[in-house]
């Protein structure tokens, strides 16, 4: 039985197994449920060539175990942006069904491990080995279709590794970054990562020795200016929502006071991005903005087409460049099918990794290939997100934490991810510009965190265990779960 409870549960691990552990914090998976939430857009967001107008949202509950018998539960999500996991020619139905079968497929994965440790040891291990086979499996199934990328694995892998972290905070009653330390891990991070300097060693170092110390409460919130984001009155086509949200660019700067605008552009069009850039920077000069980013879309395969366009800014409108903070993955997913050397553009700008970071190998690579900056994201799970951070740490690579328009539960590890990763400014968070509905029952508990006031977003309600969700006083009722290993409450 459930200790608290009168219901009954099923072991999914029965008495066969082995649960013998190094350390009396060590846990193992008990039972999984996953869920998925579809959401609609208010407004259609751009990714490369496609648009996103719905997402589904994977939702997970995992229950873990230590070796007394004690269980809790923890939560996580993640949405499937199938336009940004998966750029392809392939219809979207038929790519999202792909995701979807596969969370239905680890969340089998997930209920049967028998990994065992820190969160951070399960994760890792479990990325290793069950999902780099299911992956393999799964695409080698799909013969005659075409393959699922390793990164839209990650994206259906993250709600599970999600939740674990946060079980185990709950489980032992503590906050899951307070967990990140010797006291709490069998390894080192020698056993995770290898360094490229000779100067740097992961001996008898842990994620918490490249965490902030004193996280931030408050963070500076970039909104992001999409390709199909109405900027000026005379962009308006007349279909955009009449919902009580702002619509024009001035209008969202002026009601939540925003400091850091990133702007979308389309990397195959030199001159529309040259002018994008200048358009939205005017504006944001006008409005009292201090940072500006510009992010290419991943749609660029020659390092000269920013470099041409940021030696025009620089030339034409210093003002602009210099408000320019970062540049974010102009250049192909694939880092090792695309092996670009782009010194010439971090020597203008700071050059961000996000699209190619699916960890601190590949990382390792866009170092040596000139990448000077990660951007981190939780969607490729919190083990990938704490393992990259360590590793860019230590080797000066400065930090932002990325969105993928995170709604309901997803923004809380990706916010609390960017206050112990202190990035060179805040966190990107828009959510609310284009699903703001979707996570009202979250706002009324948390409401610094869905909603941006004097341009920063305001996490000090998280509280509490793992996570800090404070689930039991949010009021969401969710569907019948796709999968349900055991039972793990709704």
């Amino acid at each position: 039985r459930r200790e608290g409870s009168g219901t009954c549960h099923r072991w999914l691990l029965g008495a066969e197994h082995d649960w013998t552990m190094d350390r009396k914090w060590d846990i193992r998976v008990k039972n999984v449920a996953l869920y998925f939430l579809p959401v609609t857009t208010r407004m259609p967001l751009k990714f490369g060539a496609e648009v996103l107008t719905s997402v589904l949202c994977a939702r997970v509950c995992m229950q873990v175990r230590d070796a007394t018998g004690r269980s809790a539960e923890g939560w996580g999500e993640t949405p499937l942006s199938v336009q940004w996991v998966w750029p392809s020619n392939r219809p979207y139905e038929e790519r999202l069904g792909a995701m979807r079968e596969f969370c239905v497929l680890l969340a089998g994965a997930w209920g049967h491990t028998t990994h065992h440790g820190h969160p951070l040891e399960i994760g890792h291990d479990f990325q290793q080995n069950e999902l780099a086979g299911r992956w393999r499996e799964h695409n080698a199934a799909r013969a005659a279709g075409e393959p699922l990328p390793w990164l839209a694995a990650l994206v259906c892998c993250a709600p599970f590794d999600l939740a674990l972290h946060d079980a185990y905070g709950v489980l032992h009653g503590v906050p899951t970054y307070a967990t990140y330390t010797g006291d709490w891990l069998n390894r080192d991070l020698a056993a995770f990562l290898e360094p490229a300097d000779r100067r740097v060693s992961f001996q008898g170092r842990f994620p918490c020795d490249y965490l902030a110390r004193t996280p931030a409460r408050r963070l500076w919130a970039w909104h992001l200016v999409g390709g199909q984001d109405p900027v000026t009155p005379d962009e308006l086509t007349g279909r955009e929502p009449d919902d009580g949200y702002p619509v024009l660019l001035r209008d969202w700067i002026r009601r939540d006071g925003l400091k850091c605008l990133k702007i979308k552009l389309r990397g195959n069009d030199a001159d529309w991005d040259y002018a994008r850039l200048v358009t939205v920077g005017t504006l944001a000069v006008a409005e009292g903005v201090e940072w500006l980013s510009a992010d290419f879309n991943c749609m660029v395969h020659d390092p000269e087409y920013v470099n041409a366009v940021l030696d025009r800014l620089a030339r034409e409108q210093a003002q602009l460049f210099r408000m320019l903070l970062y540049v974010e993955q102009p250049f192909p997913y694939d880092l090792e099918a695309h092996q670009i050397d782009v010194h010439g553009v971090a020597a203008r700008k700071p050059l961000f990794m996000d699209e190619s970071a699916h960890d601190w190998r590949l990382i390792r690579l866009g170092r040596r290939l000139g990448w000077t900056g990660v951007a981190l994201k939780t969607c490729k799970t919190q083990t990938g997100a704490v393992l990259s951070l360590c590793w860019a740490r230590a080797h000066a690579m400065p930090l932002m934490v990325q969105d993928l328009t995170n709604p309901m539960l997803a923004q809380i590890p990706h916010c609390l991810l960017a206050a112990h990763a202190e990035t060179i400014r805040g966190v990107e968070t828009n959510a609310m510009q284009f699903y703001p509905e979707a996570s009202k029952a979250e706002a009324q508990i948390h409401p610094g965190l869905y909603a941006r006031r004097n341009g920063l977003l305001d996490i000090s309600t998280l509280k509490g265990p793992g996570f800090g969700y404070r689930l039991d006083e949010i009021r969401r009722t969710l569907p019948e779960p796709a999968v349900s290993c055991g039972n793990c409450r709704a």
